[in-house]
């Protein structure tokens, strides 16, 4: 189904005006003589990072996405690229596209640093309350453009990755740090017990089971970034 932008000048303003406090932010905390080039790349390939991700996400190509926005294909592939910066009207019909405002497509770089040191405690938390009865404390959490992602899981007993295999790009580390997992991998089975690990390509497909009495706790990286 074809999507039609609609142009709405009160929400033009409200980006604009979005738009302008975030580059002010950004210009007051980057010294003077960094502050032109060092903001255009970095918000470049946030912007292109972010637009490709959820296009993929979408399984929309970039002639459906420039059918749907109104916005040429070379030009949406020039943004994924990071080799421009869209206007503010673009990424207003680009984001109509997928429901999500300006804002989805700048905040990452108000709200990431390039080091991050997190407490027990004060780490960013996912309970998920369906069959895969755990929750999660992200370590990479506001870490500026990972190349991986890293949390802690915890697992109640019986605790399972669902009825059908996980499967996608990239390399997998699991290390257990109480508990144990039954891990099977492209059909061979694993019992990875406390102080053990496990790494493996993520395009093998993979499921995992608490066979523990009680919860099991691993640590798992994932690379490149990776969304759970």
């Amino acid at each position: 189904m074809r999507r039609t932008y609609v142009h709405r000048s009160s929400e033009a303003i409200a980006a604009a005006q979005q738009m302008t406090s975030f580059c002010d932010a950004i210009s007051n905390a980057v010294p003077s003589r960094c502050r032109s080039r060092e903001f255009s790349v970095q918000l470049k390939n946030l912007i292109g990072k972010k637009l490709k991700a959820i296009r993929l996400k979408c399984n929309l190509t970039i002639q459906a996405v420039s059918e749907r926005a109104n916005v040429s294909a070379n030009m949406i592939s020039r943004i994924e690229r990071g080799l421009t910066t869209p206007s503010v009207e673009i990424l207003l019909r680009l984001g109509s596209v997928f429901d999500k405002s300006i804002n989805y497509f700048v905040e990452e770089v108000e709200t990431t640093h390039e080091i991050v040191y997190s407490r027990p405690g004060e780490r960013s938390r996912t309970v998920f309350d369906d069959e895969q009865n755990l929750q999660t404390e992200s370590f990479t959490a506001g870490l500026r453009d990972p190349q991986f992602t890293s949390f802690l899981c915890v697992v109640k007993p019986n605790g399972t990755s669902g009825n059908a295999d996980m499967f996608h790009p990239g390399d997998e580390l699991l290390y257990v740090m109480k508990g144990c997992l039954k891990m099977t991998v492209a059909g061979e089975t694993f019992l990875v017990a406390e102080g053990e690990s496990l790494s493996f390509k993520s395009h093998l497909p993979h499921r995992w089971v608490n066979i523990a009495d009680g919860e099991t706790h691993v640590m798992w990286v994932l690379s490149p970034f990776t969304t759970i």
